[in-house]
């Protein structure tokens, strides 16, 4: 391996650790993604209140909140809702692009893809205390893509997905594996598109830190029920 390479390395593993100290938070196991898609339009306050005090008592540390879709006044809304359901002290709130409203909406990062503010500039913004994720890669590893500031690097599709809109063909349980081969053992990888409870734990074995999941546990009649089953599967 020549000097350069070396060197990559040694950075990818630098960031990676970092973060991780400094955070000091310890990522589960499930990354529940909330999309915008599944909150009807109908009394969606009550919905929203609702649905986060019963992730919060099944135990709930993690989630992300996505909205492509509606406009800002819509979104702070709702993030206003579930900011007060889920408390800051127990459970991390991730919004979905927007990094410029973290801090104003009192989340506690964001998950930026390509076409969204560059990782770098969003972990300018947020700083090291704030989680920033990224897209790590499909078919291999997005060049370079170690090398970002971030906590982690979602990789897929897993599988077949409807919720989010992507043209990338799923890479299975074997990419997933080829994924984590690349990155090497320190950085988080999170398996996203077509996680299933049936297959979530190859995902896992084969290398994802975490999966993330949405439209398996909320198009759920019961979310909250269901993200127990998952975490109880996947313990």
């Amino acid at each position: 391996m020549g000097t350069g390479s070396r060197d990559a390395v040694s950075r990818s593993f630098f960031v990676a650790i970092v973060y991780a100290e400094v955070m000091n938070f310890s990522f589960p196991k499930i990354y529940p993604i909330l999309d915008a898609s599944f909150i009807p339009a109908a009394n969606r306050a009550e919905f929203l209140r609702r649905l986060g005090g019963e992730l919060a008592e099944a135990g709930i540390t993690l989630l992300e909140y996505r909205n492509k879709t509606g406009n800002e006044s819509e979104l702070l809304a709702d993030a206003e809702i579930l900011r007060a359901a889920l408390p800051a002290g127990s459970v991390k709130l991730i919004l979905d692009d927007r990094a410029d409203l973290v801090e104003r909406i009192g989340f506690d990062g964001a998950h930026v893809d390509s076409g969204d503010m560059a990782p770098a500039e969003a972990r300018k913004l947020l700083g090291p205390e704030r989680i920033v994720g990224t897209f790590g890669g499909n078919d291999a590893l997005l060049p370079a893509i170690l090398q970002a500031p971030v906590d982690y690097f979602s990789i897929g599709p897993v599988g077949k997905t409807v919720t989010k809109k992507t043209t990338l063909p799923p890479i299975g349980i074997e990419g997933v594996r080829r994924l984590r081969h690349q990155a090497g053992p320190q950085p988080r990888l999170v398996g996203v598109g077509g996680v299933t409870l049936e297959n979530a734990p190859a995902v896992l074995a084969a290398g994802a830190t975490l999966v993330a999941i949405a439209g398996a546990i909320f198009r759920a009649s019961d979310p909250a029920g269901e993200f127990r089953r998952w975490k109880t599967a996947l313990a």
